[in-house]
């Protein structure tokens, strides 16, 4: 059984995938809704959806005779999360090179300093 996490990206991998998800972030939409732009079938979004769904990202409700599906924005806070912590650890990691850089630069201009010869002593 894979985690959540790489079922989340797994399912995001694909562009159509992605592309649904985008359009159920500004609503709840049915299936034929979401399958009208694309030039494939309803079941080639329906199987689309059944892989969303697995991963946790979208959910499908009961409204009378429509069946619209949900995009369950939660599994989002899990993706940041681990992004965010990568994201700490590389900023890190770029603030460190900083000071490196920094003073090997301060140790550079020093040394010029060093190397120039005092104003009013002869060549």
């Amino acid at each position: 059984m894979t985690d959540q996490l790489s079922a989340v990206f797994a399912a995001l991998a694909d562009p159509t995938r992605r592309d649904l998800v985008a359009r159920l972030a500004a609503g709840d939409s049915t299936v034929g809704e979401l399958a009208a732009p694309y030039d494939v079938s309803v079941q080639a979004v329906s199987k689309h959806l059944q892989v969303l769904e697995r991963a946790g990202l979208v959910s499908k409700g009961r409204d009378a005779q429509r069946r619209p599906v949900h995009l369950e924005a939660e599994v989002f806070d899990l993706m940041t999360k681990w992004i965010e912590r990568y994201q700490r650890q590389a900023e890190e990691r770029y603030q460190r090179l900083d000071a490196v850089l920094a003073d090997m630069q301060d140790d550079t201009q020093h040394d010029r300093q060093r190397q120039q010869p005092e104003e009013g002593t002869a060549s």
